[in-house]
């Protein structure tokens, strides 16, 4: 087997695979078309970030410990909005970066892509958002200090209606959960 060959089967089987996660994650029903939305938010990391503002319910926060020479980070938390009226998520700061985006990532076609959110992640009312791994997610940009295992990461986030909280988020293994 040619080395071209096995690397565009290695790169077929990796999208294959990440389709196939992706579609695991998903709910029936409308929230199928929504990535990162739905009923269950699944198993956060021990000691993981949990913050109370306003209708807004948010739990499950964590980044993860950045590998070396990398230059971004990934963070993500669940939001569940127990009133009446949608809100939005609508910014995410942090001390220790210079610029954290709002990103989605899904599949077009074969190709995973990830952009960033322009407007912010709609929260609807009575329902629950959850920024993951390989869906929606927090990216920080320009560390200052790559996020180290054991640590914790500061973040504002900023919401349209509920207004802003902040809340540390504990640095977990590289590999996840």
């Amino acid at each position: 087997m040619n080395r071209n060959y096995a690397a565009a089967l290695l790169m077929s089987i990796g999208a294959f695979s990440l389709s196939v996660v992706g579609a695991m994650a998903e709910d029936s029903g409308a929230m199928k078309s929504m990535p990162g939305m739905h009923m269950d938010a699944g198993a956060a990391p021990s000691g993981s970030a949990t913050a109370k503002l306003g209708d807004l319910d948010i739990s499950g926060g964590y980044v993860r410990a950045m590998l070396p020479g990398q230059p971004v980070g990934g963070g993500y938390i669940t939001i569940h909005n127990t009133g009446k009226t949608d809100d939005k998520l609508t910014s995410v700061t942090s001390s220790a970066a210079g610029k954290v985006e709002l990103h989605e990532m899904k599949m077009e076609g074969e190709i995973m892509k990830m952009r960033e959110v322009k407007g912010g992640i709609a929260i609807p009312a009575g329902a629950t958002v959850t920024l993951a791994a390989n869906t929606m997610h927090m990216m920080f940009k320009q560390v200052k200090m790559p996020f180290k295992q054991g640590g914790t990461v500061p973040v504002m986030l900023m919401f349209d209606k509920a207004g802003m909280v902040d809340i540390n988020l504990p640095v977990v293994s590289a590999k996840g959960n």
